[in-house]
């Protein structure tokens, strides 16, 4: 796993928004998201090596 430090500027601060100031619901909300984004873009790498 990348360092933080590594990370795109967009995804610490978002690490940053949740860490700090998101409420639950937000946390659900960017973690289904998130998580959708994730899985569609696995399906497309493993989809382009067939």
């Amino acid at each position: 796993m990348q360092k933080f430090e590594e990370l795109p500027k967009t995804v610490k601060k978002t690490i940053r928004y949740i860490l700090q100031d998101a409420d639950m619901e937000k946390v659900d909300d960017i973690e289904n998201v998130i998580s959708y984004y994730i899985k569609k873009r696995k399906e497309i790498l493993t989809g382009a090596r067939d």
